[in-house]
């Protein structure tokens, strides 16, 4: 009889052995799953590196617990990916308390992982092929998971049991490796930065320290520290500008006023011209004489004033008269 388990729930085993087999659907997309093991003792913590069974130390030294590795199979007309643990529990020692069972997915979160399911079969020497002894779906909790346990064989009494657990790690297979108790080296050495040929060469060694250029032959090829020829050719050395000699300008003079003639003293009647005014040329337009100004009008609507009538004159003649003119 198949057990179809729920998070948190158990049953208990008869098999001396079993296989955990790790089932997904593979797709675009969708990551390749491993699974490893870490086995445990009553601090819930592993007696060194060598508990732990992965796809890099893919058999324990014991022998009892390895890795099988990924098949892929076909079920109808579905295709799935699988892959395996098998543990032997009648031999395992008696200092390993549980063994869990774990998924990882190389930094790729669940959430791309489909069909993801745990199945527990009878793996002892005697046991026909056959049905599971259980299954559990596992559903990431948030999807950001990169690691799950997604069950653990443990001890009870004389016997042992298996619970579905489907607990993530968002900090994959080395985070979870950690809280048990591996031994995870995250240093890498830094690398040297490394330096060209023409920077070495301009820096040269310190000042005053052994093997100091002479003052003067820094950078020059053939001089002490400096070789004449490199496999990367240095650019070549431009000569510095000399500081000169800081000099101040003069202001620059203000200048000359403009010369004027000299006013009449204060008091005294100005000096007359000593040329007469230049007179236009015979036959141009002689300039208009000024007008009187003109008298001012009247507002308009106002009456105008009348102009008194004419005044004959008493001492007006005619001109003499010629011929033409006299009566006949």
């Amino acid at each position: 009889m198949t057990h179809a388990m729920l998070k948190g729930s158990n049953i208990p085993l008869e098999a001396a052995a079993v296989r955990a087999v790790l089932r997904w659907t593979p797709g675009q997309g969708s990551p390749s799953v491993d699974a490893s093991a870490l086995l445990l003792g009553a601090d819930s913590r592993v007696r060194s590196d060598e508990d732990f069974v992965f796809y890099n130390q893919p058999r324990h030294p014991s022998g009892k617990v390895w890795r099988v590795g990924q098949r892929r199979v076909t079920e109808g007309t579905a295709v799935h990916v699988t892959d395996t643990v098998q543990a032997d529990l009648a031999g395992l020692e008696a200092a390993v308390d549980r063994v869990l069972l774990v998924a990882s997915a190389d930094d790729v979160p669940f959430e791309q992982v489909r069909e993801l399911r745990i199945l527990l079969y009878d793996a002892s020497p005697a046991a026909a092929a056959g049905e599971p002894l259980a299954y559990f779906d596992i559903t990431p909790q948030t999807g950001a998971e990169t690691a799950l346990i997604c069950g653990e064989l443990y001890r009870r009494g004389e016997g042992w049991k298996f619970r579905a657990l489907g607990e993530g790690y968002s900090n994959g297979l080395k985070g979870l490796a950690s809280d048990f108790g591996i031994a995870v080296d995250e240093s890498e050495a830094a690398p040297e930065p490394t330096r060209d040929a023409s920077h070495t060469a301009a820096q040269g060694p310190a000042q005053g320290g052994p093997g100091a250029p002479a003052p003067g032959t820094a950078g020059v090829p053939g001089a002490a520290g400096v070789p004449e020829t490199s496999e990367h050719p240095t650019h070549p050395q431009h000569p510095q500008p000399q500081p000169q000699p800081h000099v101040h300008a003069p202001y620059p003079a203000a200048p000359p006023a403009p010369v004027t003639a000299p006013g009449p003293a204060y008091g005294y009647p100005p000096e007359p011209p000593r040329y007469p005014a230049p007179q236009p040329s015979y036959g141009y337009p002689q300039p208009a004489p000024a007008q009187p100004p003109a008298a001012p009008q009247p507002a308009y609507g106002y009456p105008h004033p009348v102009a008194p009538p004419p005044v004959p004159d008493p001492n007006f003649r005619l001109p003499p008269q010629g011929p033409q003119f006299l009566p006949r």
